[in-house]
C-alpha cells in the first residue's frame, strides 16, 4: 500500500491559515491597523471600495521596513515581536504571531509600498515595493515613496471563489469593517486615524483625549453622558468612562473592554459592570461603557483564540470584584443613582383617602362614581388604626401602636356590602359552569404546535370579559378554563402583520410632522438606512440627508405616532443593524420585526375595555396569534384542572 501522508505545499497551507485569520474584510482592516499601530504610526488613512471586497488599502507614517524585512514579512511565522517562549508573557504589542500578512497574501493580490522613516533611526531615501499574489512573489524593487507603510489589498478571496460567495451584503460587510475600526480608533485615541469608503469620508478623527474620540465617533449626544471611572491597585488598574442609567440602551454593541490597549469580548466582566448598575437601569437594558484594564502580561494569557478577542486571566474573580467596584464608585460619585427622598414614606403613598360611601361600594363607577375617584380608591392608604398624618409616618412605619390593634375591624368597614368582587368573578366564569363535565368527555390530542395554533385561536373566539392585570397581561376565561396573553407579544404580533401588509403593497401610511426633526447617527447607520430607503418609505418613514451622518424626519408610520420622532428612527436603525447580523432573514421581515418589537413596548399600559377587546380581535385575526414574530408565545391556556390542581393541600 502506497504512503498516502503529504505535506501540503505552501499556497494551500497558507490559504488554511487564512480561514482562521481571514474571515472577511474587516478582518484584513484589522490586522493591517494593527500593524500600523505597532509600527507607532501618528496618522492612519484607511480607504475602503465594495466594503472591502474590491480594495482595502492602509497609508500610515510609521517607522517603516527596511527591504529584507518587507519581504520577510509575508512568510508565516516571521515576527519581530517575539525571540523566546518568555516572550510570550511579556507581549504589550497588538500582533506576534506572523501569520496575519502571510494570510493575507494567500487569498488576494498584495501591494507593499514601505521606507523606514526618522521615527526608526534609519532614514531611507528610496523605499520598497513587493507585489504579492496567491502567496507567490511577482515583483519586488526599490521605489520612492514616503516614509512609513502604504499596503492595499485587492480582490480578497479571488482565488477561493467558495469563500468569496459566503460573504454577506456590502452594507454588512462594512457594518464589521466599521466595528473592527471603533475598537482600535477607542483603542489608541493619541493617533488621528481617517476611513473613506467608495470616496466618501467616513470618519476623520483627530488625535487627543478618550473622551473626544469617543464622541467623535459615536455623536455629540455622548458627550454629556459620560462619567469618567478609574480605581488603582498594585494587581490592575482600570480606567476610562461609564453611560449614565437613562441612557441605556436595550441594544447591545456599545460596550467595549480593552486589556492592555487590546480590544477583548468577556461576558464575565460584563457581567460585573451591569451588576454595578444594579436598581439604576432595567432588565433587558445595557449601559454604554469603555474601560481600559491595566495589567501585567505575565497574568493573562492572550494566545487562546485566532482572532485574540478572548483572553484568560490566572485570577479572574479578582478582576470581576476590582471592575465592578470601579464602575459602581462611579455611579456614585457622579450621583448617578435615583436620589431617595428620606422625607417621605416609603411604605405608604402620603395619600388622605377619601371615605366611600356605601352606596358607592354597591353601585360602582356605573352609579356616577368618576374616574379620578375610582383610580384613588386602588391607592395603597395608611393605616386605620394610625392617627398621625400621614407625611410623619416613615420614621414610624415598623412601631405602630399596640393600642391600636383593637380597631382592625375597621380594615374591613363597608366591605360587607361589598359584593363587587364576587359579582365579577361570577361573571368571568360564569361560561363555565359545567366545564368539569365537558372536560371528562374531551377527545385526546396529540401535542403539537399547529394543534396549539388552532386550540388558541377557538378558545379566543369565544373568549367571555376580559381583566388586565399589571399592564402586561390580559385574562379571559375560556371553555377550557382561563386565558392569560401577554399584552406587549400580542401588540408585537399585531402590528408586525400591519407593517408586513404596507411592505407589501407599499402603501403605508405615514403622519407628517409639524415641525420636522433632525437626528444624527453613526456612520453604519447612516448607509443602513439610504439602502432601506424605499422600504422604509413603504413603512412611513419620510427623511431627507442634510449632511454627514443626519438626516430630516418629516413623517413617520402613524401606527407610531406619540414616540419620540428622532429615538424611534435612531434606535430603529441600532435595531437593525443588530438584527441584521444575527438573523439569517430578508431585510423587509427584519426591518418589519424590529419596528414592531420597538413600537410594542410603548404599548404596556393601561387598556380601557373597548381597547382591550380591539386588541384580542385583531389577535384573533392576526397571522399567528400563538407566537410573536421571534417565537415566543403569546397565550397561555391554564386548564380547568390545572386550576383546580392549585388548590389542593
Amino acid at each position: 500500500m502506497l504512503n498516502i501522508i503529504q505535506l501540503l505545499p505552501d499556497s494551500i497551507a497558507n490559504q488554511i491559515a487564512a480561514g482562521e485569520v481571514v474571515q472577511r474584510p474587516a478582518s484584513v482592516v484589522k490586522e493591517l491597523l494593527e500593524n500600523s499601530v505597532d509600527a507607532q504610526a501618528k496618522t492612519v488613512q484607511i480607504i475602503i471600495r465594495d466594503a472591502g471586497k474590491t480594495l482595502i488599502q492602509i497609508i500610515d507614517d510609521g517607522i517603516g521596513m527596511s527591504e529584507t524585512d518587507a519581504r520577510m514579512s509575508f512568510e508565516r511565522h516571521a515576527t519581530s515581536k517575539i525571540r523566546s517562549s518568555d516572550d510570550l508573557f511579556r507581549i504589550r504589542t497588538m500582533g506576534f504571531r506572523g501569520e496575519a500578512l502571510a494570510s493575507i497574501a494567500a487569498i488576494a493580490q498584495v501591494e507593499l509600498r514601505t521606507r523606514r522613516s526618522d521615527a526608526s533611526r534609519t532614514n531611507d531615501e528610496l523605499g520598497t515595493l513587493i507585489r504579492m499574489e496567491g502567496s507567490e512573489l511577482k515583483t519586488q524593487e526599490t521605489v520612492s515613496c514616503l516614509p512609513g507603510t502604504n499596503i492595499l489589498v485587492k480582490n480578497l478571496f479571488f482565488n477561493v471563489p467558495a469563500r468569496r460567495n459566503f460573504l454577506k451584503t456590502n452594507s454588512v460587510e462594512m457594518r464589521h469593517i466599521l466595528d473592527e475600526f471603533q475598537r482600535v480608533a477607542l483603542a489608541h485615541p493619541e493617533v488621528a486615524f481617517s476611513l473613506y469608503h467608495n470616496d466618501s469620508e467616513v470618519y476623520n478623527l483627530q488625535a487627543g483625549k478618550l473622551s473626544r474620540r469617543i464622541v467623535d465617533l459615536f455623536g455629540k449626544q455622548y458627550r454629556e453622558q459620560l462619567a469618567f471611572c478609574e480605581e488603582e491597585t498594585p494587581y490592575v488598574n482600570v480606567r476610562g468612562y461609564i453611560g449614565k442609567p437613562e441612557f441605556a440602551r436595550k441594544t447591545r454593541g456599545e460596550q467595549f473592554f480593552f486589556v492592555n490597549s487590546r480590544f477583548v469580548k468577556h461576558n464575565y466582566l460584563h457581567h460585573a459592570v451591569v451588576g454595578a448598575y444594579e436598581g439604576t437601569i432595567q432588565d433587558g437594558f445595557h449601559p454604554f461603557y469603555v474601560l481600559f484594564i491595566e495589567i501585567d502580561p505575565s497574568h493573562i494569557d492572550i494566545n487562546i483564540h485566532p482572532t485574540k478577542t478572548e483572553i484568560k486571566f490566572d485570577d479572574e474573580r479578582s478582576v470581576y470584584a476590582i471592575v465592578m467596584a470601579a464602575v459602581r464608585k462611579a455611579v456614585g460619585v457622579y450621583n448617578l443613582t435615583p436620589s431617595l427622598d428620606f422625607d417621605s414614606n416609603v411604605n405608604f403613598l402620603p395619600v388622605t383617602p377619601t371615605p366611600r360611601r356605601t352606596s358607592e361600594v354597591q353601585t360602582g363607577n356605573g352609579s356616577g362614581q368618576s374616574d379620578a375617584q375610582s383610580r384613588s380608591s386602588l391607592r395603597p392608604m395608611s393605616p386605620a388604626w394610625s392617627t398621625e398624618p400621614a407625611e410623619h409616618k416613615a420614621a414610624t412605619s415598623f412601631d405602630f401602636p399596640r393600642k391600636s390593634a383593637a380597631n382592625w375591624q375597621a380594615l374591613f368597614e363597608g366591605l360587607e356590602t361589598n359584593e363587587t368582587p364576587a359579582t365579577e368573578a361570577q361573571n368571568l366564569f360564569e361560561n363555565n359552569a359545567s366545564a368539569d363535565s365537558q372536560a371528562e368527555i374531551e377527545s385526546v390530542t396529540l401535542g403539537s404546535r399547529v394543534n396549539k395554533l388552532i386550540t388558541s385561536a377557538v378558545a379566543l373566539e369565544g373568549a367571555g370579559p376580559i381583566l388586565q392585570v399589571h399592564n402586561r397581561y390580559l385574562v379571559t376565561s375560556v371553555q377550557a378554563g382561563m386565558l392569560v396573553i401577554d399584552q406587549r407579544r400580542a401588540y408585537e404580533r399585531v402590528l408586525y402583520d400591519q407593517y408586513q401588509a404596507a411592505l407589501t403593497k407599499r402603501n403605508g401610511v405615514s403622519q407628517q410632522l409639524l415641525f420636522p426633526k433632525t437626528v444624527t447617527v453613526m456612520p453604519v447607520d447612516y448607509n443602513l438606512a439610504l439602502e432601506l430607503r424605499d422600504d422604509l418609505t413603504s413603512l412611513g418613514f419620510l427623511f431627507d440627508e442634510i449632511g454627514q451622518n443626519a438626516f430630516m424626519i418629516r413623517g413617520v408610520p402613524a401606527l407610531s405616532v406619540g414616540e419620540n420622532e428622532e429615538e424611534l428612527f435612531a434606535n430603529l436603525l441600532a435595531q437593525l443593524r443588530e438584527d441584521t447580523g444575527r438573523l439569517k432573514l430578508e431585510r423587509a421581515e427584519i426591518l418589519a420585526r424590529s419596528l414592531a418589537r420597538r413600537s410594542a413596548a410603548r404599548h404596556q399600559k393601561q387598556l380601557s375595555e373597548p381597547e382591550q377587546r380591539a386588541l384580542v380581535d385583531q389577535l384573533i385575526a392576526s397571522s399567528n396569534p400563538s407566537y410573536t414574530p421571534g417565537g415566543e408565545p403569546i397565550t397561555t391556556l391554564l386548564a380547568l384542572d390545572k386550576l383546580a390542581g392549585l388548590f389542593r393541600s
